[in-house]
């Protein structure tokens, strides 16, 4: 697995796993654990989550999962690389404490490794910085980001300090507006980019284009897709999957290494931005 330097100090696998959308049933828990679980087992250590995906169900998946993988040896806490986020108007000076303790509880940890301001709010940035910071120092998280912030957000944030460790947006071959300054902002900054939805929810799978080029590799068009995300420097990706089949498709496409002619031809499938424009989101 291929890591990322962190500003300051640590790394982050550049591969993980997103929790977006579980924990939203109570009839699809069991397989929802058992997919952490599993993609525990086959190597992957990053698994990305958040209170606000199904009220905190997700956490409790994940917090599940991870218990029952310490338990049975299949992994050291210190090896894995815990993300949560917390809501924007729960980003107060006092509600962020508050929020991250509900969080721990879930998680049935007594730390996460990357805390993240999920999107920018009511609540100022500096207070939110101020109470992430405090959170650092008392050891409830290792570190502290952002998601869904765009360029000027983040000077904005820069400019209350220099110790965010990563920003987390939508990021992908066919939804390529970070790159326009983004994307060079933060590799700047040695700020690693995360990257949610990095085959469009699934839907790259299905482009033509990609799939020309994917037969002719021997790979599937998904599989290409998300290689191409984990070919741009400084950049994670965090692909949700419940399915074995799919889980073992994204270890596979962090191995895979596409050489330049490949890359050309994705980006004359789906061409980088030659404008600004604002941020997607979903």
């Amino acid at each position: 697995m291929r890591y990322l330097e962190l500003p300051g100090a640590g790394r982050m696998p550049a591969l993980g796993l997103g929790t977006w959308k579980m924990g939203e049933s109570a009839g699809h828990r069991v397989a929802e654990v058992a997919a952490v679980r599993a993609a525990i087992e086959m190597g992957y250590r990053l698994i990305d989550t958040a209170e606000m995906y199904g009220e905190g169900g997700a956490e409790e998946v994940v917090g599940q999962a991870v218990a029952e993988a310490l338990r049975a040896g299949d992994v050291r806490r210190e090896e894995l690389f815990i993300v949560s986020k917390v809501y924007p108007h729960n980003a107060s000076r006092s509600g962020t404490p508050a929020a991250c303790a509900r969080s721990l509880a879930r998680l049935g940890l007594d730390h996460v490794d990357l805390y993240l301001l999920h999107w920018r709010g009511e609540h100022p940035l500096a207070e939110t910085c101020e109470a992430l910071r405090a959170l650092v120092a008392r050891g409830r998280i290792h570190r502290w980001g952002v998601s869904n912030f765009d360029t000027d957000d983040l000077e904005e944030l820069a400019a209350l300090g220099s110790d965010c460790a990563a920003n987390q947006v939508y990021y992908s071959a066919a939804e390529r507006g970070p790159e326009f300054s983004l994307l060079p902002w933060q590799r700047e900054r040695g700020m690693p980019l995360m990257a949610y939805s990095p085959i469009d929810q699934g839907a790259l799978a299905a482009d033509a284009g990609l799939q020309k080029i994917a037969r002719r590799l021997g790979v599937g068009a998904a599989q290409l897709a998300l290689a191409w995300v984990l070919a741009q420097p400084g950049v994670a990706a965090i692909p949700k999957a419940v399915r074995e089949a799919h889980l073992r498709d994204n270890l596979a496409a962090a191995a895979l290494a596409l050489d330049p002619d490949v890359l050309a031809e994705i980006d004359r499938l789906h061409p980088a931005p030659r404008r600004k424009k604002p941020l997607a989101m979903i």
